[in-house]
């Protein structure tokens, strides 16, 4: 709950609507954070150098091949100052399957000023802020968080 405090008093918090933006992806093409309107959108900052983000990419990974049929996606905000000459390799390397973009200092305002990554959102289908968490959080939290928005039902 301290990432909701923190990121609360910067006026973005739960149950807001996420700020729109549009970045670049490795193409060189926009992409729009509305254009995943209607999906549930786990929205990660991180960075390349970033170790616990290092840890929560593959479960990322995992989370888009097994949700994604059900209306869920990943989408990346890379971080980096040193742009996609490191980002793709470390894309390639982690065999990331889901859409990633470079943040901006514009993208960081946005979004309260990121003070420390990782920094992820779960999104609802209207864009809406649902959970916010700052750093290393727990793979069962994360799923937990995506089956309830998807309405996915244990079995």
């Amino acid at each position: 709950m301290a990432a909701q405090a923190i990121l609360a008093s910067r006026a973005l918090n739960t149950h807001s609507s996420a700020p729109e933006f549009a970045l670049k992806d490795s193409q060189g093409q926009d992409v729009k954070l509305s254009d995943y309107r209607g999906r549930v959108v786990l929205l990660n900052f991180w960075a390349t150098w970033c170790g616990p983000c290092q840890v929560e990419i593959p479960w990322f990974v995992e989370f888009e091949n097994k949700y994604q049929a059900a209306g869920f996606t990943v989408l990346g905000v890379s971080m980096d100052e040193e742009g996609w000459k490191v980002v793709r390799p470390f894309l390639a390397a982690k065999q990331v399957n889901y859409p990633v973009v470079l943040g901006d200092e514009k993208v960081n305002q946005l979004y309260g000023g990121i003070e420390s990554l990782p920094t992820t959102l779960v999104l609802d289908r209207e864009g809406r802020i649902v959970f916010i968490h700052s750093g290393l959080v727990a793979r069962d939290e994360y799923r937990k968080e995506i089956e309830q928005l998807i309405g996915h039902q244990p079995s």
